[in-house]
């Protein structure tokens, strides 16, 4: 039978629970991110900027210059203290007088002697002189007594200079002078310069004065005691001290030697037409007898070298390798005319034949023309006749060329000083300067040079600092601290009086600051301004520094904003 079945019903569906629904918050992705940003980018962008600002210095310093440390104070002090007062140094008279009836006493000789030296001295202090502050003593000798102002080591005993015979031959009374005076001189005269002595001797009726080849004069003959005292003081001022020097005679700045402190004397003997003679010389023993003891004498002053040459063709002097760089040279010239020429004589302005039939170019040197004792050539000889001079010719000109040196350093040619309280005779020496002259040239020299030293240094100093892209080598800034000592030495030397040392470190002094000027690095044109470099490197660098840049705050800015969303979405979900 059939079942029965109940329709089948749907099931009723369970009634749905209700759960609270969360409030909706109103999200601005705008203004709101729901995330943290990240720093990847930021850390990216900052590290390439910083890579960029570490590499500057790197950079800065692929191109710096080298600059070695140059004592500037020590330059300018330098300066400062030379140009603030004249350089002179200390000097000592000793007045020696024999056969005087003083009625004053020797106090008052040597005030009168200091006054009178005062009055001859020039009131604008020049450099190169004998400090104002003079140290005079004074030695009175006569029959019963021998008074002396000062006691010193180097006072002469009375003894042996009234021994000496005054009225003998000149070269004998000054060697006997010399044995007698000379332990004033050099090494043995202490600190306060050397000593110059003038012998004074009341004796005869006509007054004679000599001044010797060293430190030393003597006059003789019946002379007051005003006049003995003015006389003496005129030879150590204007003699001893000023080298017997008239106005219009060369000055230290135009002394002939080079900035290195050397000199090359060049010899020359030109023939001026070979078709009618060709002379030569022997050179060689002039030069070993004539001119070494020049040369041995001047070295304090400068470093002589000589040279010669015989040119037969044209005026032409050739240029002197040893001459280079700041050397100095002076040429000496014996003209020989031609046969239409000869004689050649030289008339001097006032319309008298010139007895040395020569003449001077300052700075550059002699010329003496030579006429040979016959103008006749030979004219039957097809070739030019040769000759030699003769030694005795030879040693007259050289005693010319002497005079010629002597008168470009500043000194008369003559044996003769006329000053306003008479005339005195000048003993040459053998060397071409004697030694009181030797000392003028050490004192001036020392002055000039110290000068050129400190104004070379400080033009080198000004250069330096204006120009801060200078390349200043090591090898500079050495020279600059051996001229300073150099300088220092030299006026230490000069304060004591020792003339020839402070001669010869002047000269370093002033040779190593011109080194130093004239360095090759200095002249180089690898030196340029910071702006100079700044426009050179800038197109390659300043475009990707500048993207750089940029790029480091767009990102950082971003960052920030970004930042400033996910705090603004955080603070609104923590408020609700």
């Amino acid at each position: 039978m059939a079942e029965i079945t109940e329709p089948l019903l749907p099931a009723k569906e369970a009634p749905e629970t209700s759960k609270p629904q969360e409030p909706a918050l109103d999200f601005d992705p705008k203004t709101m991110r729901k995330t943290k940003p990240g720093v990847k980018r930021l850390i990216l962008t900052v590290s390439v900027l910083f890579s960029f600002v570490l590499g500057v210095p790197f950079i800065y310093k692929s191109v710096e210059i080298y600059r070695a440390p140059l004592p500037f104070r020590e330059i300018e002090s330098l300066s400062a203290q030379i140009d603030s007062k004249p350089f002179q140094f200390p000097c000592r008279l000793q007045a020696i007088f024999i056969g005087f009836d003083w009625k004053s006493s020797i106090a008052t000789l040597e005030s009168s002697i200091l006054t009178q030296m005062t009055k001859l001295t020039s009131q604008t202090p020049q450099c190169g002189t004998c400090s104002p502050n003079h140290t005079v003593s004074v030695i009175l000798k006569s029959n019963s007594q021998c008074l002396q102002s000062r006691t010193t080591s180097c006072s002469p005993e009375c003894g042996a200079i009234r021994s000496i015979e005054l009225d003998g031959d000149d070269e004998a009374v000054d060697e006997a002078l010399e044995s007698v005076l000379g332990g004033c001189s050099g090494s043995n005269s202490g600190s306060g310069g050397e000593v110059y002595s003038v012998v004074v001797v009341n004796r005869g009726e006509e007054v004679r004065a000599v001044v010797g080849k060293y430190r030393h004069a003597w006059i003789v003959g019946r002379v007051s005691e005003a006049e003995a005292v003015s006389r003496a003081a005129e030879i150590f001022v204007k003699v001893f001290v000023n080298g017997g020097k008239e106005e219009g005679l060369i000055h230290g700045e135009f002394m002939p030697v080079g900035a290195d402190g050397t000199v090359v004397l060049s010899f020359n003997l030109l023939n001026a037409d070979p078709r009618d003679w060709v002379y030569d010389w022997d050179f060689q023993s002039v030069d070993e007898t004539l001119l070494a003891p020049i040369i041995e004498a001047m070295k304090p002053v400068a470093n002589i070298s000589v040279e010669s040459q015989v040119n037969s063709n044209e005026w032409h002097l050739d240029t002197s390798i040893a001459a280079g760089g700041r050397s100095k040279m002076l040429h000496f010239v014996i003209y020989i005319p031609s046969a239409k020429e000869c004689p050649l004589l030289l008339q001097l302005p006032d319309g008298e034949i010139s007895k040395t039939n020569s003449f001077i170019s300052p700075m550059w040197g002699g010329v003496i023309v030579w006429n040979p004792q016959t103008c006749r050539k030979d004219s039957e000889s097809k070739r030019p006749s040769r000759h030699t001079i003769s030694h005795q010719d030879l040693q007259k000109v050289f005693e010319v060329f002497m005079g010629q040196f002597r008168q470009l350093f500043g000194f008369k040619s003559d044996n003769l000083y006329v000053g306003a309280s008479g005339t005195s005779s000048l003993l040459a020496s053998e060397r071409g300067f004697t030694v009181w002259e030797l000392d003028v040239l050490s004192r001036m020299h020392t002055c000039f040079n110290l000068h050129s030293c400190a104004t070379t240094l400080g033009s080198l100093s000004r250069l330096v600092q204006s120009l801060p892209r200078m390349i200043i080598m090591d090898e500079i800034g050495k020279q600059v601290k051996y001229s300073l000592e150099a300088a220092k030495l030299a006026q230490s030397n000069a304060s004591h009086g020792i003339y020839n040392a402070s001669a010869v470190s002047s000269r370093q002094a002033r040779s190593l600051a011109e080194d130093a000027f004239f360095h090759p690095s200095i002249m180089s044109v690898s030196y340029y301004s910071f702006e100079h470099c700044f426009a050179v490197y800038s197109p390659f660098f300043l475009p990707v520094s500048i993207h750089v840049l940029l790029a480091a705050v767009r990102e950082w800015r971003r960052h920030k904003q970004e930042n400033k969303k996910y705090l603004a979405w955080k603070t609104k979900v923590v408020s609700s």
